[in-house]
């Protein structure tokens, strides 16, 4: 992506939070260090303080406070999981982050988190209960994680070029569709779904043996692929123009294909789709806690949700389910009721092996 698309897409804000990352990190540039939206440049010490993805830092993601306080919480931004946790670690003070599911133990390990009070949260109670106990959420009968946003990476694939076999990751692999497949370049996911398909007994946490066919089965894939994707408009591109018939995708790609009227479906492979959820949560050296708790139940509620679902992705309020009604839900490959799907998905968690994973992918794409 060159620097005129990057700031026509930026000021148009068709950019994921992982592209403009992807795009700022190739360009050397730290992301947490520039104010690159329209939101506060410097703290206002009368407001609670959140720490979060850039994309979410908008008032449409927290109305309620902003109805409540006449204002934005303070708004700085990570580039990643990685990069927030060393930045708390190293003294940064906020009130609530954004996390997601497969870091709570970390972060409450490190003491960098405290449970909150769920009696303080109006739209606790609309909150899907399977989000509620994810990976350790609700530890010692304490609420250290609140869910706000979910999404999930799956098969997507043109049904006027594709015919699979079954509903598995498997296609990816298929050589009838050879130099037409794309896989994501981010080894987080990757290796994850190669991880399913040779039957690994934990993904997140797999013996050398495991790791030894993850790489046979990613050398076996290479030849088939045309391109591995980092930049979800890159896909879509390829996606509607035939280039690309299967890959793995998001759930807001399956919303572009749809609005574009290319003929596609989203598969939801045997194997299991991968799922993320993010939330928010309370840090242990929070200043502002009311408004900390105002904040978290804000970025829980109906409209929260309701402005999530319209950018993409899945949210934690039932009722903004309802209210978004099945035609939206579909459009970005949710169902009315998430609940049994949720519990079908393989969440994201911290993965073991990651270093090892990574330096696995870089091998078989340079062909070692």
């Amino acid at each position: 992506m060159d620097i005129k698309e990057f700031k026509s897409r930026l000021a148009n804000q068709d950019m994921t939070r992982r592209q403009m990352v992807q795009a700022l990190t190739a360009a050397g540039v730290a992301l947490v260090t520039m104010p690159v939206t329209r939101k506060l440049a410097q703290a206002d010490d009368n407001q609670a303080t959140y720490f979060t993805w850039s994309g979410y830092d908008t008032p449409d993601f927290f109305p309620g406070y902003v109805k409540k306080y006449g204002a934005s919480p303070n708004l700085p931004v990570f580039s990643d999981e990685q990069e927030a946790f060393q930045k708390l670690m190293a003294g940064f003070k906020t009130d609530v982050a954004h996390p997601c599911s497969g870091r709570i133990e970390k972060w409450r390990n490190a003491k960098l988190i405290q449970p909150f009070d769920t009696s303080k949260l109006s739209n606790w109670p609309d909150v899907f209960d399977t989000l509620k106990h994810i990976n350790t959420a609700d530890q010692g009968g304490k609420q250290w994680f609140s869910p706000i946003d979910w999404g999930n990476t799956a098969v997507i694939y043109r049904t006027d070029l594709v015919q699979p076999k079954e509903d598995s990751w498997d296609l990816l692999w298929d050589d009838r569709y050879k130099g037409r497949i794309s896989m994501g370049d981010d080894i987080t996911d990757t290796a994850i779904i190669t991880a399913l398909l040779i039957g690994a007994k934990n993904p997140y946490s797999m013996t050398d043996d495991e790791l030894k066919k993850v790489k046979e089965k990613l050398a076996a894939q290479k030849p088939l692929v045309r391109f591995y994707w980092s930049d979800a408009t890159v896909l879509e591109q390829g996606i509607a123009s035939g280039e690309i018939v299967a890959a793995s995708a998001w759930n807001g790609t399956l919303a572009k294909m749809i609005d574009q009227g290319v003929p596609v479906k989203w598969m939801s492979p045997k194997e299991g789709m991968l799922t993320w959820v993010c939330g928010a949560v309370l840090t242990s050296n929070a200043t502002e806690v009311d408004k900390a708790h105002d904040l978290i139940n804000a970025l829980i509620s109906k409209e929260a949700g309701l402005w999530l679902i319209a950018y993409g992705y899945g949210h934690s309020n039932k009722k903004a389910f309802a209210e978004a009604g099945e035609a939206a839900l579909t459009k970005i490959g949710l169902p009315a009721d998430p609940s049994e799907h949720l519990k079908r998905g393989t969440f994201s968690q911290d993965n073991k092996r990651l270093e090892d994973l990574q330096q696995i992918f870089e091998q078989v794409k340079a062909g070692v």
